[in-house]
């Protein structure tokens, strides 16, 4: 699904079914490949579909990359269609688990909080922010949605504001204070007919509504084609032509960052990067019928990738790891000084 694809006009059916055959062709790329077929198969209604999706990893002899995200989405899937008692199962596997990525913590307190579970989702979010968040300086932008669905949660159940929902407060970027987006008396002013309140609650639904959209939105990426030294090297080697597009790696570096600023100054949204390696490129060409040293190629294998999820969201923050692969942060190395 394209970025302009409007949600309502796409075929979540035709639309697994396609991201499966990819996860056959392309079976590196399985995990991503059937996690969004798995979600499409939730958006169609069909959720012990997506139940046999996530069954099909967990059960894959290949190692997964996030397997409590895995399992965190299974759950929640199963929950909604009856299966509570094994929802439940494996979200307390998880918190004992407790991963070191935010994404599965987010899954499995939100399905708590959504099946009014509201002590639970609480106690959730909380372990999850006491483990990734305590002495760090900056809380990175994964763990952002456990800081605002813990100060959700605290709201709806008349918890006193405390430090972390003062952190919450430092990285929310709307206009209308979480305060008031998260206040469970909002309900009753839509039942207001003064005109002037009913004007200031539709701008407070509209700004939720907007993060919500902000949050679940996984649109296809607009994505850059980054070579590592060495594969840059060995590609120029093997198809001296391209050497005009790439004349030197610290140039290709520096034309990544700038093509990515320039794309993000002009409203570009889910800018990404994908790396190439030069087997993969060749095999693309191959299926393509196409030559490799055609620099036209280049841009249609970067989008290949991108669509086979290989992207990584760009920018960085500034205290994560460049995309460049230096070992540096973003901040030290290709990140905008301050």
């Amino acid at each position: 699904m394209r970025p302009d694809t409007p949600a309502e006009n796409v075929d979540h059916t035709t639309e697994a079914a396609r991201l499966e055959r990819f996860a056959d062709r392309y079976p590196e790329d399985a995990e991503a490949l059937l996690l969004r077929a798995a979600a499409h198969r939730e958006l169609s209604g069909d959720r012990p579909a997506a139940t046999a999706l996530y069954d099909r990893l967990l059960a894959s002899g290949a190692g997964l990359d996030n397997p409590y995200l895995v399992r965190a989405l299974k759950a929640s899937n199963l929950w909604e269609y009856g299966h509570e008692a094994e929802a439940r199962a494996i979200i307390d596997g998880i918190r004992t688990a407790a991963p070191r990525d935010a994404a599965p913590w987010v899954i499995v307190a939100e399905a708590l909080e959504a099946h009014d579970e509201l002590q639970q989702a609480h106690e959730t979010f909380t372990e999850a922010v006491r483990l990734l968040l305590t002495d760090v300086p900056e809380p990175p932008r994964a763990t952002h949605p456990l800081l605002l669905g813990r100060h959700r949660v605290r709201r709806m159940l008349g918890a006193p504001h405390d430090e972390w929902d003062a952190v919450a407060d430092s990285v929310h970027t709307h206009a209308i204070g979480l305060d008031e987006l998260h206040d469970p008396k909002r309900v009753w002013s839509l039942g207001s007919e003064n005109p002037a309140e009913l004007e200031a609650e539709i701008l407070r639904l509209r700004a939720e509504l907007g993060a919500y959209r902000e949050a679940l939105s996984r649109p296809f990426p607009v994505a850059v084609l980054h070579w590592p030294a060495g594969e840059l090297a060995e590609l120029t080697e093997a198809y001296p032509d391209l050497a005009e597009e790439y004349p030197s790696h610290e140039a290709h570096l520096a034309t990544i960052e700038a093509a990515l600023r320039e794309l993000a100054a002009s409203g570009t949204p889910n800018l990404g990067i994908v790396r190439g390696t030069v087997p993969s490129y060749e095999a693309f060409a191959a299926s393509e019928l196409a030559s490799p040293a055609d620099p036209a190629l280049l841009p249609q294998y970067a989008t290949t990738l991108a669509a086979r999820g290989r992207a990584v969201a760009w920018p960085p923050e500034r205290v994560e790891a460049c995309w460049c692969g230096s070992g540096r942060t973003y901040g030290e190395c290709h990140g905008p000084a301050l």
